[in-house]
């Protein structure tokens, strides 16, 4: 894996850079083959001394994504490798699970860590099950009107109809408590 760290109002010291690597290193057992994958890691502090790690691994079927803000970077790095550790679990669960449908047993992930560990089991895992189901007709409207709509009515994101482009667009509220906006192509 090929690393690519950053630092916003902080200086990536070698001792940072070391304990990154080693920590993100830690998921290769996961993986048959070591993933040729970049990891982008992003550390920031902010004035009252809490400090944000951000860490992004795109890869070829899945986008690891992690992001944890703590008083100790340290802390946050260790926090966000386990956050990642549980996210590769679940999709190499998931893979699992449709290959051993199939009747293929040749998986993504190895069936054992390099410790000789057991593969997750399925029963670790939650079933994913659609348990309630809404339809709705999308609205024109632009982005601020979504936004009061979606105050109103007191949800975290709002699915509407971009008046200017005729596409579907949904914003949402971050955890910063400013918005997004996601446009559908």
């Amino acid at each position: 894996m090929n690393y690519n760290i950053r630092g916003e109002n902080i200086e990536v010291t070698p001792a940072i850079r070391e304990y990154v690597e080693k920590k993100i290193a830690k998921l290769e057992r996961y993986f048959t083959e070591t993933p040729n994958a970049n990891v982008n890691v992003n550390l920031k502090t902010y004035n009252d001394k809490s400090s944000k790690v951000e860490v992004t691994i795109p890869m070829q079927n899945l986008v690891l994504r992690a992001e944890e803000v703590h008083a100790d970077m340290y802390a946050a790095i260790d926090l966000i490798t386990d956050k990642l550790e549980r996210q590769i679990r679940k999709h190499k669960t998931k893979v699992n699970r449709k290959f051993r449908e199939k009747g293929n047993i040749n998986a993504l992930f190895a069936a054992t860590d390099e410790g000789g560990a057991p593969a997750i089991e399925e029963d670790d895992t939650e079933e994913l099950e659609v348990v309630r189901q809404k339809s709705f007709d999308l609205k024109p409207m632009d982005s601020e009107e979504a936004i009061l709509q979606m105050n109103m009515l007191g949800h975290s994101f709002y699915v509407f109809t971009n008046a200017e482009t005729n596409l579907t667009n949904v914003v949402y509220k971050r955890k910063d408590g400013r918005y997004g906006l996601i446009e559908a192509q």
